[in-house]
């Protein structure tokens, strides 16, 4: 039983790995359109299962794991920035304030009418408004192609107070989550998650406790 990861990101590759199954990736066909008064959940739910949905109906035979991530601030949903004048208007908005972070999770496999989807939410601080500190993360183009314009396991991190939740949900990829789904669905997921989530392999995460 193959697994197929449907994303572009290198990030959800890298945290999929951590769990210790073998996997292929492959790109989605689906295109992520944001739908004006849509509320975020529904939303980020619609792009994960698209995603998985596009892959699956090329490899019916496979397990195919789709996710998405947007913000959610004042009910608003915060998607990629455009250009880094977007991207300076979301950093500033977001400044100073806490937000939730919605990543959807979607599992399918045509063959064996598989088609779930679940929600991990996780609520982020960010710290006061600085100028001179916002300039200089927007100097380095990471906030291009980030929901919020920010990556907490980059230099985005610097940014954040704290987080209250799980912190591969920010990244992207919520791990006990996924391996709950996958689980599920007759997978066997070799690493131990507490151990995983004790010793936080990735980058940034041994910053936020929880």
């Amino acid at each position: 039983m193959s697994l197929i990861l449907a994303s572009t990101s290198p990030r959800r590759r890298e945290l999929l790995a951590l769990l210790g199954i073998p996997f292929d990736v492959k790109s989605p066909s689906f295109e992520e359109r944001l739908v004006p008064g849509r509320i975020a959940i529904e939303q980020v739910q619609s792009f994960a299962q698209g995603k998985a949905q596009s892959v699956a109906k090329q490899e019916p035979e496979a397990i195919v794991l789709g996710s998405d991530t947007v913000i959610e601030l004042d009910h608003d949903v915060l998607g990629k920035p455009a250009d880094l004048a977007e991207a300076r208007a979301m950093l500033r908005r977001l400044a100073g304030r806490d937000h939730h972070v919605r990543t959807a999770v979607a599992l399918v496999c045509s063959a064996r009418a598989i088609d779930i989807v679940a929600l991990s939410t996780a609520v982020v601080r960010m710290k006061p408004f600085d100028e001179r500190v916002h300039e200089r993360y927007l100097a380095t183009g990471e906030s291009l192609g980030k929901a919020g314009a920010y990556s907490i396991q980059g230099e985005g991190g610097d940014l954040v107070d704290s987080i209250d939740g799980d912190f591969p949900t920010v990244v992207g990829l919520p791990l006990r989550l996924v391996a709950q789904l996958l689980m599920q669905a007759g997978v066997r997921v070799p690493v131990d998650l507490g151990e995983l989530y004790a010793t936080k392999p990735y980058a940034n995460w041994a910053r936020f406790p929880g």
